[in-house]
């Protein structure tokens, strides 16, 4: 059985693992990190997004082994020792999540976007985030949260995370 070498979430981890073993599986089974979601296992719906090596990846089509010797940073790691990231408290103060199974992808994608594009455009935060579903919300006021995270972020309130 191949063992795989990572660093999640500032942590390091030398896990048994089996050759078929997804990436999302290892968080979730092995390391119980399961803020990491498992919704469609055909990589259509964005919950499972991590960033591996600085960047949003879905780890329902990712091998645990192709993780070796990445880091890899899950919703669980995206804030500070105390309190919230940016885009987790804009989704909650501008209401960007209803039942919250996507809010992890889609947070995760945002932190993708925002720590490479620092003011973004209404439509360079639809293009972000598109490969993330949500059933609830209408987009609307993801895109709002994420807006408002952009200028907090830029404001120096808080220095963008996990990308």
């Amino acid at each position: 059985m191949p063992q795989v070498s990572l660093t999640v979430n500032g942590k390091s981890h030398n896990v048994d693992v089996e050759g078929r073993t997804l990436l999302v599986e290892l968080l979730r089974e092995k390391l119980g990190l399961t803020g990491t979601h498992v919704g469609c296992d055909t990589s259509q719906c964005g919950a499972c997004t991590v960033h591996v090596d600085g960047r949003a990846v879905k780890s329902c089509t990712m091998l645990a082994v192709q993780a070796d010797g990445a880091s890899v940073t899950t919703i669980e790691g995206l804030a500070p020792e105390e309190g919230l990231h940016p885009l987790q408290n804009a989704f909650w103060e501008k209401h960007g999540l209803q039942c919250g199974f996507c809010t992890p992808g889609m947070i995760m994608a945002a932190a993708d976007l925002l720590a490479h594009n620092a003011d973004p455009t209404d439509d360079e935060i639809r293009h972000a985030i598109d490969g993330n579903i949500c059933r609830c919300t209408g987009y609307q006021n993801i895109v709002v949260a994420i807006r408002a995270a952009a200028a907090t972020i830029r404001d120096g309130a808080a220095a963008p995370v996990g990308a």
